[in-house]
């Protein structure tokens, strides 16, 4: 028993299964939206950047809208279908986005991305809070905000991969499209490797329920999770869709160059993240939160300040930000899924795919804004006499914004629960119990004698009515001398 306890989590089968699918996922995910998509849209297909920041609004948002229905599907018929179908979907998505005519940007060929990535969200949404719900299902209480820390984990690594690896198939190929060709083989991977998973919860009892109503029902029970979700994602919004542009524009970087430069620090977060998740249990649910967002709002700060300092544009000061921004999240995400997960066991899915549902749509609104700025505060940069650099930090700014005054929400909002005395042990509560039931023993008064040796001088005593030892005749005597 004791050595089963003692066993790291993941080194449990049904725990490795979900994190293999999860990376395999995450690094599809990141590969085709974040690191081929944009610079694929701008290159082959002449989107401007306001449509590809367009294009990838529209993925975040079905991703947003769709993760509370899909996490009360996962509850009421079981994980395994969602984390078979997510994937699948997003190898159809994948291979017609290749296949799509190319047509100059015209609106029918900025539709067709549309609605490509509408459907991606949905197989995204579909995923995620299956993977949550899985993963709290096939680990301890005690082991559940570790769990967590391995998934995060996961995404951390999927990012660090995601870039390289898609920057060298593209370069390898001299086309943009390589990647999108990986993550369809990485998406057909994740599905078959789902098929293999057990759903051992057992589905809703309650078919009444939608998905919606779920959404309203977690927003009444943990709204302080669902703001700090939307306010920080937001900022995380920002410089989502302009990243791999920002860096290429800005640092003349290549994008096997951008893969190496993410690489070491996003592996070194992810192989962090089980210390990360120790220090976390330490500090408390609620502290972990405080001090991540503080680290998130120190590493943004830096890389944001870019685009007012010119001697701090340099890639040296974007690693330095970079390191305790991926640490804080490191340190808050898992804090904040363990307790989500705790609401409701029944509907750990439900409460996720809320978190999940806030998230997307903040970071669906800060792309949005993000990608605007991006572009349009170019020019105003060289009004103001910063340079085009002005506009291209930018969402920077606008993200350390959100993420200030989500660390600010959180001290204000947050605390630790109130510590409650302790209650009675078994023992007590069994003798308090024969009390009742005996009435309690009888006081014994003993009258108080004096010191010496009992002598005649103790008939002389007695006890008054108020319990008070007096002498018979209210004087003082010594004892009688034989």
């Amino acid at each position: 028993m004791s050595e089963t306890t003692a066993r790291p989590c993941w080194r449990k089968r049904p725990v490795r299964n979900i994190l293999i699918i999860a990376l395999f996922a995450e690094i599809g995910y990141a590969m085709l939206n974040l690191v081929t998509m944009p610079v694929y849209l701008s290159v082959d297909r002449q989107f401007g950047t306001a449509v590809i920041a367009l294009v990838m609004v529209t993925f975040l948002l079905f991703e947003a809208v769709f993760k509370s229905i899909t996490g009360h599907m996962a509850d009421r018929f079981g994980t395994r279908k969602l984390m078979i179908a997510g994937p699948l979907i997003s190898v159809g998505t994948s291979i017609l986005s290749i296949a799509m005519p190319h047509w100059g940007g015209a609106p029918i060929e900025t539709l067709a991305f549309i609605l490509l990535r509408a459907l991606d969200g949905i197989a995204v949404a579909m995923l995620w809070p299956a993977a949550f719900a899985q993963m709290n299902a096939v680990v301890d209480d005690s082991e559940r905000q570790q769990a967590m820390s391995y998934l995060n984990g996961c995404y951390m690594i999927g990012i660090a991969l995601a870039y390289p690896l898609g920057g060298f198939a593209n370069d390898l190929t001299g086309t943009r499209y390589a990647g999108i060709v990986l993550a369809a083989i990485l998406f057909a991977g994740a599905a078959i490797a789902s098929q293999r998973i057990a759903s051992p919860a057992k589905p809703m009892t309650d078919e009444h329920s939608s998905g919606l109503q779920d959404f309203v029902d977690s927003l009444k029970q943990i709204p302080e999770y669902l703001i700090l979700a939307f306010v920080t994602f937001m900022g995380v919004g920002f410089p989502l869709p302009i990243f791999k542009l920002f860096l290429g524009a800005e640092f003349n970087m290549s994008e096997s160059a951008i893969g190496m430069l993410i690489l070491p620090g996003a592996l070194a977060m992810a192989a962090m993240s089980g210390v990360m998740a120790r220090l976390g249990e330490r500090l408390g649910r609620i502290r972990a939160v405080h001090f991540g967002l503080l680290l998130c709002t120190i590493g943004v700060s830096i890389i944001g300040l870019g685009a007012f300092l010119p001697f701090m544009r340099h890639i040296a000061f974007l690693a330095l930000g970079g390191l305790p921004l991926g640490f804080g999240f490191l340190l808050t995400i898992p804090a904040w899924m363990a307790s989500v997960s705790d609401i409701n066991p029944e509907k750990r899915a439900t409460n996720i795919g809320a978190v999940m549902t806030a998230q997307g749509i903040g970071a669906m609104i800060g792309a949005a804004i993000g990608g605007t700025l991006y572009e349009k505060f170019q020019p105003l940069g060289i009004q103001l006499r910063l340079g085009v650099s002005f506009g291209r930090y930018s969402p920077f700014v606008g993200c350390a914004i959100c993420v200030i005054l989500g660390w600010l929400l959180s001290l204000k909002i947050l605390h630790e629960p109130k510590k409650t005395e302790a209650l009675p042990t078994e023992h007590e509560m069994t003798v308090e119990a024969s009390e009742a039931e005996v009435g309690p023993e009888p006081e014994i008064i003993e009258p108080v004698i004096a010191h010496e040796e009992p002598t005649a001088a103790h008939d002389l005593f007695h006890i008054g009515p108020e319990g008070v030892v007096s002498h018979a005749n209210d004087e003082t005597h010594d004892s009688p001398k034989q």
